[in-house]
């Protein structure tokens, strides 16, 4: 019997290999900040007001466009700065 959650599958999908991770972390990371910022945004400037949920997703997928390549740029960055504040031998 085969498990939907093995070490090297995910929901039955083959992993990618760990050299993918410098792409799929900032992936991951623009969809949820960008989705909470413009959900966030949309609601302080709009309200609850009706088709809310289809303003916000229009908000969030011109956010993401941007927030993507933002981070997959910024986060080398982001790293080199960190690396530079603490002291990881510890």
């Amino acid at each position: 019997m085969t498990t939907t959650f093995g070490p090297r599958t995910f929901f039955g999908l083959p992993k990618l290999p760990a050299r993918y991770a410098t792409i799929i972390t900032p992936f991951f990371l623009s969809i949820f900040m960008s989705g909470l910022v413009a959900f966030v945004s949309t609601l302080m400037n709009m309200g609850l007001v009706p088709g809310i949920l289809r303003i916000w997703v229009s908000a969030w997928a011109t956010s993401w466009v941007i927030a993507f390549p933002a981070l997959s740029l910024a986060l080398p960055v982001a790293r080199r700065l960190t690396a530079a504040f603490v002291d990881f031998s510890a």
